[in-house]
């Protein structure tokens, strides 16, 4: 049961990781702050969030796929890894407002993340459920349990209102946010609520976390991509405090995520804008674009366009929008591509940016 003892996080290593991390985090969000079409990057990167999140549970997709999903905005008809990663994103913005709209964190919130990732329409697993973690690889203890959640009436009920009492009372609990982010993160996984998606409702958390308690304005970190990238780590760490009570190695592991995915993240938001702005001025040279900054915002929204997103929103009629768009891939700016007999146009800079 939450609070752990201060002891355990009151560490020169640890506090000195943390000042690391939370001054990455007030550069991202001083820079975040000073764009003015925030649908630039937050669509964007929030599809790379879902992505690299889903990847952590060995859901994979390419961009293609994904980035075709996305324009066609029609999740409810796909199938597969993509519509999996789309109702992440989701969840992520659902979260996201739900949390905005009210005071604290609750177990309705914890039921929505996981009811929007899955679409399963339960709730919080029952007593019979044999749930349990089991050894990942391929060497002898390969797929036998190495940790078994809480059960029981009632119990993990229990948990999971100790531990959003814990997230949302600052006074009782006066903990620094990051280092609260991180113990919520633990106890969340150890507790294991649901029958699935454990791991990307916590993922989620991290980052609706950081947004409610004013570290960050939108969820645009790109958390999951430093926990793919160090994914055995990851779990080792998350393990050896349930195995050994070894919450330093958890901290340093977490702090050090934050602060390289928030570095990661503010110069990609550099990079977009960078090629926004050259984009933009080579649109503005060519002479025949009409309102050549709505244009160009627009297909900074997400890497591919199709002539419908220009037409939906107003911008052109029809024949224009695609003359539009057919130069700026004479110009090099977009490449068309036919898939499944539709007319694609993938800006070529702002899918190299997210893929790096």
């Amino acid at each position: 049961m939450l609070p752990i003892n201060k002891e355990l996080y009151e560490d020169i290593q640890i506090l000195s990781q943390l000042g690391n991390a939370k001054a990455a985090l007030g550069r991202l969000q001083g820079r975040s702050v000073a764009i003015p079409n925030q649908g630039l990057l937050i669509n964007s990167i929030s599809l790379q969030e879902a992505k690299a999140s889903s990847a952590i549970e060995n859901i994979f997709t390419t961009d293609d796929e994904l980035y075709k999903a996305y324009s066609e905005q029609q999740t409810k008809q796909l199938q597969g890894p993509a519509k999996e990663i789309l109702n992440y994103r989701e969840a992520l913005w659902l979260g996201y407002q739900y949390l905005q709209a009210e005071q604290e964190f609750d177990e309705a919130y914890f039921i929505k993340m996981y009811r929007t990732i899955t679409q399963f329409n339960d709730g919080i697993r029952p007593p019979v459920a044999q749930i349990y973690i089991k050894e990942g690889g391929t060497g002898l203890n390969a797929g036998k349990a190495s940790y078994t959640p809480p059960r029981g009436s009632a119990i993990i009920e229990e948990k999971l209102n100790n531990l959003i009492n814990f997230l949302n009372d600052d006074k009782q609990y006066p903990v620094d946010p990051l280092i609260k982010m991180i113990i919520g993160h633990f106890q969340f996984e150890a507790i294991h609520p649901f029958r699935d998606g454990n791991g990307r409702t916590g993922r989620i958390f991290n980052i609706h976390y950081l947004t409610k308690k004013g570290l960050l304005d939108y969820p645009i970190l790109f958390l999951s991509r430093y926990i793919m990238d160090h994914k055995e780590d990851y779990y080792s760490t998350l393990s050896g405090i349930a195995q050994k009570g070894n919450w330093k190695n958890w901290f340093l592991f977490m702090l050090k995520a934050v602060e390289t995915t928030a570095n990661l993240t503010y110069n990609k938001i550099n990079d977009i804008i960078a090629a926004k702005d050259a984009i933009l001025e080579a649109a503005i040279d060519q002479g025949s674009i009409s309102r050549p900054e709505s244009l160009i915002n627009t297909l900074f929204t997400e890497p591919f366009t199709k002539v419908k997103h220009l037409t939906e929103r107003g911008l052109y009629a029809e024949n224009t929008a695609r003359k539009y768009l057919d130069e700026l891939s004479a110009m090099g700016i977009l490449e068309k591509r036919m898939i499944q007999g539709n007319s694609y146009y993938l800006n070529l800079e702002l899918y190299r940016i997210l893929s790096e």
